[in-house]
């Protein structure tokens, strides 16, 4: 359904710390009028009456893997950013490394010209740092662009920053947002050593937390905030996976004046080490899950301010790949679909409010990344909306995954709530269950 004049009646509107009833008027693209009550003026307002149900802000995800170019047999920009609007994210930030990788302005512009023409959410990407490419990190434009994304722990697609003095000079030359992937790979390496040479290719999953360890992750996370303090760098750390990483961040500052921010994937606060007996491989993540002990120290850190976003890192990988041994099994599973009904799923175990939920996925993204009239119910703001049912239970089962891949980790999982209708720039593209034809997605722009 392309834009045109939507009524939304009777809405729980969740945003900006409270919730309040009341109507929303989307004009076009954009939110035209909040009010208590609002009155169709013409005939073809459509009306939708949300009663008894919740209007979210679109949630942004700051950290999806789509795989393409290059790996599009797990998954491609079409395929995950249905699935992404179906979960009722309706703005998501790619990684660099796929194949070719994202670290020259030419392949970046590429990248942009397949999601305009595929996406059905909209998009940004994340240019790649590597030991040798300051030249091509000094031509983007910090304003076109998401955020420049080093890995300083390998991970899928290897493109470890490793050198200590190419590290300091990016930190020092770039205006740009810098994202990082937090794991010492002496350490990893180390501790891979061992297990392999008791174990071979077949170390059991359980001891992934062992190899990709508590000490991997604090000793990669500390010298980074060690390097960013020392540069002036705008650094925001992905993915904290352990308990003691968050006594590295503070919550003394509004989040606009912060430089170093922090990220906690919605598998982190889900699961623990605990699940690999009944998960495997298909919990398999760089950096690990970890004890019980460290996500509810990353459960305390997000509530309280230390940790400002929640993501996904959606890292689809085949069900041939994840069935291989430990060694051969790749890192990364699939998330955007299910990620803010696990979060609402959290809310009803009594672990964090609605508009707490609404703050970390939605706000906040938009503030860190600077994301123009994004992530919150504002007039004048693009209409990018969700309407979430909280008291319509349903199961994840193999027939209702949309993800290229074909398996979640929350398959089996019943949550108590769903995602209704999602609007992208004022269009109804995702309307109970089914989506609408046509694509409304744009490319996200940066108020720097």
């Amino acid at each position: 359904m392309k834009a045109s004049t939507v009524l939304i009646k009777n809405a729980k509107i969740v945003n900006e710390g409270k919730i309040f009833e009341g109507d929303i008027l989307i004009e076009g693209e954009y939110i035209k009028e909040i009010a208590d009550s609002i009155s169709a003026k013409s005939s073809t307002v459509k009306v939708i009456d949300a009663e008894g149900n919740y209007v979210f802000p679109g949630a942004i995800d700051d950290q999806v893997h789509f795989r393409e170019p290059g790996l599009t047999h797990k998954a491609d920009i079409e395929s995950e950013s249905k699935a992404a609007i179906a979960g009722g994210i309706t703005s998501f930030i790619e990684m660099p490394n796929t194949v070719p990788q994202t670290t020259t302005i030419e392949k970046l512009e590429e990248k942009f010209a397949i999601a305009a023409e595929k996406s059905h959410a909209n998009y940004s990407f994340m240019f790649g740092g590597t030991n040798d490419n300051l030249e091509e990190i000094l031509k983007v434009d910090e304003k076109n662009v998401a955020a420049l994304k080093l890995f300083l722990g390998s991970s899928t697609g290897n493109m470890l920053v490793d050198d200590p003095k190419t590290l300091e000079k990016i930190f020092s030359s770039t205006n740009l947002l810098i994202a990082v992937h937090c794991e010492d790979e002496e350490t990893i390496k180390a501790n891979m050593a061992k297990y392999t040479e008791k174990y071979g290719d077949d170390i059991p999953i359980k001891f992934h937390p062992a190899i990709r360890s508590e000490e991997a992750c604090y000793l990669s996370s500390s010298k980074a905030i060690e390097l960013a303090k020392k540069t002036g760098a705008r650094l925001h750390i992905f993915h904290l996976s352990t308990a003691k990483e968050t006594e590295l961040f503070t919550n003394k500052i509004p989040l606009k004046e912060k430089k170093i921010t922090a990220e906690v994937c919605v598998h982190h606060l889900w699961f623990s080490d605990e699940d690999y007996d009944t998960k495997g491989t298909f919990i398999k993540w760089n950096p690990a899950v970890k004890s019980a002990k460290d996500r509810e120290g990353l459960w305390k850190a997000l509530l309280d301010g230390r940790i400002d976003v929640i993501a996904t890192d959606h890292a689809p990988h085949t069900l041939e790949e994840k069935k291989n041994v430990y060694t051969k099994a790749p890192s990364g599973g699939p998330l955007v679909q299910h990620a803010l009904v696990a979060m609402i799923e959290a809310y009803h175990r009594e672990k964090i409010s609605l508009e707490k939920i609404a703050e970390k996925m939605c706000h906040n993204p938009a503030i860190l990344f600077q994301i123009e009239k994004r992530g919150y119910i504002r007039e004048g703001y693009f209409a990018d909306l969700v309407i979430v049912d909280i008291n319509s239970p349903w199961s994840v089962k193999k027939e209702n995954i949309l993800y290229k891949c074909g398996w979640s980790p929350f398959e089996g999982t019943t949550f108590k709530s769903r995602i209704t209708h999602t609007f992208v720039n004022g269009s109804l593209v995702y309307n109970n269950f089914k989506f609408t034809n046509g694509k409304a997605a744009k490319r996200l722009t940066f108020d720097r």
